[in-house]
Parts: C-alpha cells; structure tokens; sequence
C-alpha cells in the first residue's frame, strides 16, 4: 500500500501534544494509529465529536482515542449524566500477522491516569492508545440529547471531544429474539488463569467463595451482555466436578443424596437468580443448566439394561426434582444431556453428535426413566438436549416426542432449515452451535451467527469453548477462536474482563430485540428483506445453505472433509463483509423505531 494510502487510514496527529478523538464501535485502531486492516474502507475518521442513537434500557458505544506522539503522562477524563463505563483497549500480540489487535477491556476509573508507551502493554514506539465507553441508558430516561464531555491532559496541554447521546423513546426488550450461549468444560482451568488466588488460598481454592464467586462471575458478565453461560460439570467417561452434582452414597436400592452442601453453593445463587442482582439487567434465574446425568451418574454404567439400573437412577433423580420444587427453582430448564462419544473409549454409544443409528434407542430408555422420576405435574422444568450433526435430519423425525431441545450444527443445519418451523411447532426448542470469530475479523463478523439464526426462525446459538484465550494470551495470542472473555488475574481482577467482542455482540443483540419486538405492527417477512439487504446486500434464502447431494445420501459414508467440501461458502458472509454492515442494519431498526409506535 502506498505510503499516501497508509495516512489515509492513520488517526490525524497533533505535532507533540496529547490529542484525543472519537471513533464508531466497529472501527480499531492499532497502538501506532493506523486503522486495524480488516475495519478499513469504510471512510470514517476520528473526529473531535460523535452522535450516538439509543433506545432505553440499552447500551451505546464509541471508541475514545487518545494519542501522545512524544509519549509521557496523561489524564483522560469522562465526564456523563447517564452512567458510563471506561475500559482500556489491550493490544494483542498476534504471531502470525506479526500485527497488533485490540480485543480484551480492562476497567479504568475515571479520571484515568496513564502513560504512553503503556508500561503493561510493553510495545515499544506506541503513540496510541485506544479506550471503549460504555453509555448506559436506563429504562426510566427522558427521550432527549445528553451531552458527554471527553477530554486528555499532557504536560499543560489539553485537548477535547464531545459525544451526543440521543434517547429515543422506544425501550429494548428485556428478553432476547435469540439467545446467545457460551459453551465451557469444569473449573480446572480457573486455577490456571487465575494463579494469584490460587497462591493466596492453597488448597482452600476449590471450596472457597471465592471459587464459587468465580463461576458466578463469568455467568454474571454474559448475563449482563445479553448472553447465557453453559459450564457442563462431567468428563467424557462420566466423572462430575463434586461442585456440579450433589454427594451420593450406597448402591442399588440404597443410592441416595446425602450431602447437597456444594451444589447448592455452586447453583443456588444462578436458580434463584441472586448472583445477578447487581447488574443492570437485575436479577433473574438461569434459563438453561446441565444436569449432572450421564451413563455413569446417578446409576453405575455397570448395571445398564438390569433392574438395578433403573432403580439407582430413578431413586436419586427423584430426590433431585423434590430438592429443585422444595428450592422453588422452577424457572430454569434442567437439561438432560450426553456428551460423549464411543470413540472416546468409555461407553458404547454416542450421546453427542450421535453418528450410528443404532445407538438412538438410548435416548428413548432415557426419556422413560426421566419420565418416571419427574412427573408430569411437576413445576420443575427438564427438557432433553441432542447435539446433533450427522443424522440430524434422520433424528428430527425418529426422536420426535423424545429429544425436545436441539443443538444442531450450524453449517449443516443449513441444508435441513425448513425443520426449523416443523420442530417449533410441536413444541419443541432449536438452536445451532459454531465457533467464536477472531479478533483479526470485522465487527459485523460478530452478528452473522445471531442474524442468521433469526433470520431461519432458529430460537439460539452456541459459540463452543469461549473461556480459554491461550497460555499467553496478553504478548502471544493465537487469534482468540475459543474465548470471549479474558481473566482478570493481571489486572488484579477476581473475575473475567470483557472483549471488544463481548461488547459489539450485546449491542447487535439489544438492536435485534428492538426488531424483533416490532413483528405485531411490522410484516416479520419485511424486516427480514430490510436487515439482509442492509447487512450485506442479501435476500432472507441466501441465509441458509443450499442442500448437496451429499445430504441424500448415507451419513455413514461421510467425512469431516466431505462435510466441509459440502458446506455454503458464500464471501458475502466472511470475506466480503465490511466492518460498517451491522451499522447500517442499526441505523435501519433506529429509523424503524422513530416510525413504529405501539
């Protein structure tokens, strides 16, 4: 790129004094000032002032960029009548790019003080430093403009930005048009990520509050965000955390709870909603929650297909449905769920991703014994989950009136999305599943999953593995696919610090309830054609997959590879999507909700 090109992408900078300007959201700026290269192009440039639009009982977002070519101190300040949060951009280090990203926010109060280069963040020659602001907009807010004052001292020198807020009177949603999952496995990473604790406690660590206040946390922060928090507590040959299940003691007849203690530190405060009522959102249960059951537990695998079977797993499931009614955690849906594979070497069946048709009948031994230990008129809610990909369309017919929660995988799913409506209408809940983008792709990356599960009727998405960024995720990150949050141990946080991410997938999520609240006034079929058009140029089909001749034929005959030669690759979907394209959808549902009245 020519030396013209590059200034054209770099934040304009003062000869020596500190210098602060605003951003949109969707637009990165490296430590050097230059415009992270996949958020280019849009011809936006930092200015001194920002107009931000917001509905109520939402968020809005800019970027604050402060820039001191000579390096040294500086104090930046933020002045809102409506609540605001401040965070420091942590640049990056990727390897393979050799380029650096902003993506994990640290909490900085206000007044800020700071130094250029960032001691912490060690990159050398670093003239820019970028922050996130949160703009919180209460329910209760006056529709009007509000006036946020920005400014950075350095060396005697000042310098000025002003963000305008303009609150609309249409009021967000509190419940989702899709609900968005994160997907985890045990504790036994907590310990690593947060070594500092583990020092102070010693071996107390997994019994403490503060352990407990840990899980709790990260279900807090995706709460917050509009988002869910799935932690499954067994391991693929069936062992439970001891904080994911409530003790057991005797054998057969005799296999009864007997200590409840952990469980209820753990999940007590999620069922009753609690652990959330501090947030902004305020408190409310958990929607969804693993049970603990697998092959191994509550009844010894060993006994499968005997009487002893039956009676082990139904006398403790009993006890669990009296504790859960006795609790009044009625709110939650308990999720009866397998996770394993045969290939794993440790049960004879696949419960996840089920490949073989002759280990369906499992699911349907299940659904009786649950059957027979949760009654029908029990306010405690269950519903049967499937993880389905290779026989998913074969399931949807032969496991209907048994499997009523599916998680299907969301490429394939593509080729089957006319079961969407089949499978709501009987009642039954679908989402699909799929990984986390990168920090190197654009903000709207971070909307096509959720958009597109709204735009085929589909009820949710699960990101898997969203809570391990790396062994060196601050100076050697390898792209952030398997997290969304980071842990706050270097920063002297007991807790998980949020991603840039994190916060562009609640903004896209608050706009989406807007849009989907106005279908009683607004055709669904209308909305639909004007996000797509406006996200990338698309029609309301392009969104899901056409069907190849390899879903007419065996799935045993299948490869990951065939699959993935199978699967829609359509660059208008990642290649091709610019860093504007949920901008342009927002300021289309804004526009909306100037006209739409109730």
């Amino acid at each position: 790129m020519r030396f013209r090109q590059i200034l054209l992408y770099s934040i304009a900078l003062s000869a020596a004094a500190a210098d602060v300007k605003l951003l949109p959201e969707h637009i990165r700026v490296d430590p050097f000032g230059a415009v992270v290269e996949r958020d280019r192009g849009s011809g936006v440039e930092a200015a001194r002032s920002i107009t931000l639009e917001a509905p109520r009982a939402a968020y809005v977002s800019c970027r604050i960029v402060v820039s001191l070519p000579e390096g040294g101190a500086y104090r930046l300040d933020v002045k809102s009548p409506l609540a605001a949060d401040l965070f420091r951009e942590w640049y990056h280090f990727l390897p393979a790019s050799k380029k650096y990203v902003p993506d994990a926010l640290v909490p900085a109060q206000t007044p800020h003080e700071a130094r250029m280069p960032q001691p912490d963040n060690r990159i050398e020659k670093q003239t820019v430093q970028s922050y996130w602001l949160d703009i919180w907009v209460p329910a209760e807010a006056r529709p009007g403009r509000y006036q946020v004052a920005v400014a950075v001292e350095s060396g005697g020198s000042a310098s000025r930005a002003e963000v305008e807020v303009r609150v609309l009177d249409a009021v967000v949603p509190g419940d989702d048009a899709v609900v968005m999952d994160h997907n985890s496995y045990g504790t036994s990473w907590l310990a690593a990520q947060y070594p500092s604790l583990v020092q102070r406690l010693g071996s107390r660590f997994y019994l403490s509050d503060e352990f407990f206040g840990l899980i709790h946390a990260y279900h807090r922060i995706l709460y917050e965000h509009r988002g869910v928090y799935h932690q499954l507590g067994y391991g693929h040959g069936g062992k439970v955390g001891p904080e994911f299940a409530p003790r057991l003691e005797g054998w057969g007849k005799t296999k009864r709870v007997s200590d409840w203690s952990l469980y209820d530190r753990h999940y007590g405060p999620l069922l009753d909603g609690s652990a959330f009522a501090s947030t902004r959102r305020g408190a409310r249960p958990i929607p969804f929650v693993y049970l603990p059951v697998n092959p191994e537990w509550p009844a010894s695998y060993l006994w499968w297909g005997e009487p002893g079977y039956e009676r082990e797993f139904v006398n403790v499931m009993k006890e669990l449905e009296a504790h859960f009614r006795q609790k009044g955690w009625t709110r939650t849906n308990f999720e009866l769920f397998f996770n394993h594979k045969k290939r794993y070497k440790a049960f004879d069946w696949d419960g996840d991703e089920t490949r073989f048709p002759g280990d369906m009948p499992y699911f349907a031994e299940y659904a009786r014994l649950m059957r027979l230990a949760f009654p029908s008129s029990s306010p405690v809610r269950w519903v049967f989950r499937a993880d389905v990909s290779w026989q998913m369309e074969r399931q949807f017919k032969e496991l209907a009136g048994i499997i009523n929660f599916w998680v299907c995988g969301g490429g394939m799913f593509g080729w089957y999305a006319e079961n969407a409506a089949v499978l709501k209408q009987r009642g039954d809940i679908v989402w699909t599943y799929g990984g986390t983008p990168t920090v190197e792709e654009p903000a709207s990356r971070m909307a096509v999953d959720a958009l597109r599960c709204w735009m085929l009727g589909v009820d949710g998405f699960v990101r898997w593995q969203t809570v391990l960024p790396g062994r060196d995720p601050w100076f050697n990150l390898g792209g952030g696919g398997e997290t969304i949050v980071y842990p706050g141990d270097r920063f002297g946080v007991e807790g998980p610090l949020p991603s840039v991410r994190l916060k562009l997938q609640r903004n896209m999520l608050q706009d989406l309830a807007l849009l989907n609240s106005f279908q009683s006034r607004v055709p669904p079929a209308t909305l639909r054609a004007g996000a797509a058009q406006r996200f990338n140029g698309t029609r309301v089909e392009d969104w899901r997959s056409p069907r190849p001749k390899l879903a007419d034929s065996d799935p045993l005959g299948w490869s990951n590879l065939s699959i993935g030669e199978a699967e829609s690759k359509d660059p208008r979907f990642d290649q091709a999507l610019d860093a504007a394209a949920w901008g342009r959808v927002r300021g289309y549902i804004l526009n909306l909700a100037k006209e739409v009245r109730p």
